[in-house]
């Protein structure tokens, strides 16, 4: 599978972006999706999830009430709305896919990974 993510850039506290995750696989439906993130200097992070049905998704303490994750069957793609950006949601978002459970929240529990898109909040 592999995963193209987008939609990163540079943006000031309070705004929002959208971020795209576009996967090459037919069989899009039969992995769970998240999002990570990456800050300078730091480990990779679980942001959020999303299963199989979009039914259940999952998110971090950090975004949730501020960040959505949702899925388009149809166009193969994952998405990530991120509201009220504050200048620790600083750094690569990676968008991932995982054969396992929608609820897991380590990086090794993905199996296949993005290249990441950059995101810049300035105070």
């Amino acid at each position: 599978v592999q995963l193209q993510a987008s939609g990163g850039g540079l943006v000031q506290a309070g705004d929002s972006l959208r971020l795209s995750c576009v996967t090459s696989d037919y069989t899009f439906s039969k992995y769970v999706l998240g999002w990570f993130h990456q800050a300078p200097g730091k480990e990779r992070e679980f942001v959020a999830s999303i299963s199989r049905s979009a039914r259940r998704s999952y998110y971090s303490d950090s975004v949730r009430g501020r960040f959505t994750i949702s899925r388009d069957s149809g166009k193969n793609t994952a998405y990530l709305q991120m509201n009220s950006l504050k200048p620790e949601d600083t750094g690569v978002y990676y968008c991932a896919a995982s054969e396992n459970f929608s609820d897991d929240r380590s990086p090794a529990d993905y199996n296949y990974w993005g290249q990441g898109t950059l995101v810049t909040v300035s105070s």
